[in-house]
């Protein structure tokens, strides 16, 4: 039985005239009983409202609950986002982008925070990769290298995709979302994102390394750095056990 559900993002363009301008992402978890249970599937795109999302969603749930119950799915839900998806994003949000002087709209941005699972994280350049890339997408967190190997990126949604995007392109074991956590801002500038974060910056955490390579971090510590945080329920998501 694995430790976890397997999870994993598909960038879908629809057949639209305009797909270059137009991108879908799938995030997906297969629970341990796919394909008897529905996969768990949540479209979004930048060019998509709330309302449109839930929607969106709702009707590729409710078509694979008619359609595929009980069997392989992901190719079905792939082709059914990219033959519907364009057509949940109406004209009037499409205009909205063009801002005039006389008619700004609040804008609504994402503040993301992901929690990133790594079988182990030794190599120099990888952690120096984590380090220089979350500082040039303005991102905070923390690295625990290691094994296994912990990593936490806050910020913006756009650049903590692309952020995961260039991490996950690096030969790994393993490495997955073990959670994420996304909060919608209306009109949310720079004060508000900050208010959201954390952590101040990205940098890398060692608690205490041991074992015959000295590779194997104190979880116990770990555990503390989390609750100061108060991210304490998070340790129970990565190891499966309550930390103290």
């Amino acid at each position: 039985m694995p430790s976890s559900k397997i999870q994993f993002i598909l960038n879908v363009k629809p057949e639209v005239s305009n797909a270059s301008m137009v991108e879908f992402s799938m995030a997906c978890a297969l629970p341990f009983k796919y394909p008897t249970v529905l996969p768990e599937i949540t479209v979004r795109s930048s060019l998509l409202s709330r309302s449109q999302q839930i929607h969106l969603n709702s009707d590729l749930k409710t078509y694979l609950m008619q359609n595929c119950s009980g069997e392989p799915c992901m190719l079905s839900a792939r082709e059914w986002v990219k033959d519907h998806a364009a057509a949940y994003i109406d004209k009037e949000l499409s205009s909205s982008l063009v801002t005039t002087s006389n008619a700004m709209q609040p804008e609504v941005i994402t503040f993301t925070r992901l929690w990133i699972y790594s079988h182990h994280i030794y190599n120099k350049q990888k952690r120096k990769n984590i380090i220089d890339w979350a500082k040039e997408l303005s991102l905070s967190g923390f690295c625990m290298p290691g094994k296994p190997g912990v990593v936490c990126v806050e910020g913006l949604q756009s650049n903590c995709e692309e952020f995961w995007s260039r991490v996950r392109r690096l030969t790994w074991k393993r490495i997955l979302i073990r959670h994420r956590e996304d909060v919608s801002l209306e009109g949310g500038g720079h004060a508000e994102i900050q208010k959201q974060r954390k952590f101040s910056t990205l940098e890398e955490k060692c608690f205490d390394a041991h074992g015959a390579r000295g590779n194997h971090m104190d979880l116990g510590q770990l555990y503390h750095f989390l609750e100061e945080k108060g991210c304490a329920d998070i340790f129970q998501m990565y190891f499966g056990v309550e930390g103290h």
